[in-house]
């Protein structure tokens, strides 16, 4: 154990611990003065609760949890969706959580980590070779619809497009043909015109399809002069990020944030905190630390001689990368507002348990990569 102790990445674990210090500091001043006022105390004692688990997974070989905990955690995870639909909480016009005593679980969350599990152990299988369109992708490629269209019902955008992501980058990386991937962007692209189409050709039919939450988001991303009561969230965000110019205000001195203008400010829409009142340095200097985390990971991945393990990285990578990017994005108006967390820095307890299981994952590949090889 000690051993194992030895072989972990501590600049990954250095900067999780930053992560606290910064998600704790800013939850603190986005909350001052509010009925929200003391979960910043909440926020670090869930981080350190989690981080057991996060360290139990890591002293744990993840070519075992690969074998015999993918599809188990699948199937679970998949069952958990659906009791979402027939028996969770309704918050905001989506239904996500499940409630547990006095406690909301977001059963999505922890399927990300399945998911990546079972696609990175049924395509490591082919253990490089091409992939098969009817044997492989195929199978892939319904592993990923039940989940997604799951997600996509509660309505739950946002972590619809990571499971996209993860398909994506996973896929990617196990050695799809380059025909394959013409054919997949071809139909991507016939699928995105024909949305498209149905938007501005066939609107009734189209706003059928749509929740209508997710109708008028779509629209006031498209023009925020045609509802300016739904496009405030975005503009006070954006006003607020902007306000912060250079340096920022300075902490707790964020009176757009403080002042209610931008809802959610403790979780989904923390990136508004940061830009206020630590401005362009603040946010650039939080970026850096989430590519330096990127690309320690991307490092683990290189070294690993297991192709499962691999594909494991890879998948927690897209599944963070892609929602640090939407979260920023749909703030500083470049993408359709959606509810999606910042990673380690919103306040919410399954987004951090997913992230600290999944790099709990990375850190057990990172012990173990030189490890005896497991026979298939």
């Amino acid at each position: 154990m000690i051993q194992k102790a030895r072989r972990l990445d501590w600049v990954i674990l250095g900067i999780v611990l930053c992560f606290a210090g910064i998600s704790t500091m800013v939850i603190q001043s986005a909350t001052m003065g509010t009925r929200y006022e003391g979960l910043h105390v909440a926020n670090i004692e869930m981080y350190a609760i989690m981080l057991v688990p996060m360290l139990l997974v890591a002293m744990i070989d993840y070519r075992i949890i690969v074998r015999y905990l993918s599809y188990p955690s699948y199937v679970i995870g998949i069952i958990l969706l659906v009791l979402v639909l027939v028996i969770g909480v309704n918050l905001n016009g989506s239904t996500r959580w499940i409630e547990i005593g006095s406690q909301q679980f977001q059963p999505s969350e922890l399927v990300k980590i399945a998911f990546i599990l079972t696609l990175s152990h049924f395509l490591g299988s082919r253990k490089g070779q091409a992939l098969r369109i009817w044997k492989d992708i195929v199978p892939a490629l319904v592993m990923f619809f039940i989940p997604f269209y799951l997600v996509f019902k509660q309505p739950d955008l946002g972590t619809s497009i990571v499971f996209i992501s993860i398909l994506v980058s996973i896929l990617w990386m196990a050695n799809i043909s380059w025909k394959q991937v013409v054919i997949g962007l071809s139909a991507l692209l016939i699928v995105a015109a024909g949305v498209t189409a149905l938007y501005f050709v066939q609107f009734d039919l189209f706003s059928k399809v749509i929740k209508p939450h997710q109708l008028e988001r779509i629209q006031t991303f498209i023009d925020p002069t045609l509802d300016p009561e739904n496009s405030w969230h975005v503009k006070n965000a954006k006003t607020a990020i902007g306000s912060g110019e250079l340096y920022g205000k300075g902490f707790q001195q964020g009176n757009l944030v403080q002042g209610g203008y931008v809802p959610y400010h403790y979780a989904d829409s923390i990136f508004a905190v940061i830009g206020e009142e630590f401005g362009f340095i603040g946010s650039t200097m939080l970026l850096l630390l989430y590519f330096l985390l990127i690309y320690r990971m991307i490092i683990i991945s290189y070294k690993c001689r297991n192709l499962a393990g691999s594909y494991v990285v890879v998948g927690i990578i897209a599944m963070l990368v892609l929602q640090i990017f939407e979260n920023i994005a749909m703030h500083t108006g470049l993408m359709p507002l959606t509810g999606i967390a910042l990673p380690f820095v919103s306040y919410g307890g399954s987004s951090l348990l997913t992230n600290m299981l999944s790099i709990g994952l990375v850190l057990s590949i990172q012990v173990h990569q030189n490890d005896h090889v497991l026979e298939e």
